[in-house]
């Protein structure tokens, strides 16, 4: 079942213009991939990225985990039954970004993080896939480091052929 459109006004301050079958706000429906403008993963970090705003608070997620270092929620255009976003709560353009500013602690709260939220949606033994984009050639388009989690049912092959 998809979004639930509803004109939500007070919402569409930060784009979001319907609620989804959760009753969680929603941005509207994904434009088409060759609409989507991928960033520059050397550009200095932009705190006004959705990332960013969730962090805040400003917009809402549906939250699967959170500690010290690491935010993840359910993806709002799953590409696979179980599409999970996990973001470092430092501000960090990209995986480089991160593996070359962040300290050792939020690395390894990160990537421990990551293999937390995979234990716990029970991923490990059907097995999952892990993606971070990093710039214009992998269209990231948030320059906020993500990974996503994409587990559920068989993926198929790794990259388009």
């Amino acid at each position: 079942m998809g979004p639930i459109p509803v004109a939500i006004p007070a919402l569409s301050n930060f784009g979001l213009t319907h609620l989804g079958t959760t009753g969680h706000a929603m941005a509207d429906p994904p434009q088409p991939e060759s609409a989507a403008m991928p960033i520059d993963a050397t550009s200095p970090y932009d705190d006004s990225n959705i990332f960013a705003r969730i962090l805040r608070g400003e917009i809402p997620c549906s939250k699967v985990y959170e500690d010290e270092q690491a935010l993840a929620f359910h993806d709002i255009n799953p590409q696979a039954p179980t599409h999970i976003l996990v973001i470092p709560k430092g501000a960090y353009v990209s995986w480089d970004d991160f593996s070359e500013r962040a300290s050792e602690t939020e690395i390894a709260g990160f990537v421990r993080a990551i293999g937390r939220i995979a234990r716990d949606q029970g991923l490990v033994a059907p097995g999952y896939r892990l993606l971070a984009n990093v710039g214009q050639n992998s269209g990231q388009e948030v320059p906020h480091l993500h990974v996503h989690i994409f587990g559920g049912r068989g993926l198929g092959p790794m990259l388009a052929r």
